[in-house]
């Protein structure tokens, strides 16, 4: 079951990750939201932003590390 988690992004500061290479497919996330976190398309800072469980973006994260999707 899903649910959605209503955020208000109007005052959020957008972060890319320090691996981020200039003008490479970024994702930019947003700290600050008690059990959520806010992510975006750097390329798109208008566009939508999806909103995650805290713990399903650690889960995702964590993942990443492990190398679960392989390498680009």
């Amino acid at each position: 079951m899903s649910s959605t988690i209503p955020v208000d992004l109007t005052g959020a500061v957008w972060v890319k990750s320090s691996h981020s290479q200039n003008g490479g497919n970024c994702v930019e996330v947003a700290a600050g939201f008690s059990g959520a976190v806010p992510v975006r398309d750097s390329k798109d800072p208008q566009g939508p932003a999806l909103v995650f469980s805290a713990d399903a973006f650690a889960s995702f994260v964590d993942a990443v590390r492990s190398g679960e999707f392989g390498t680009a």
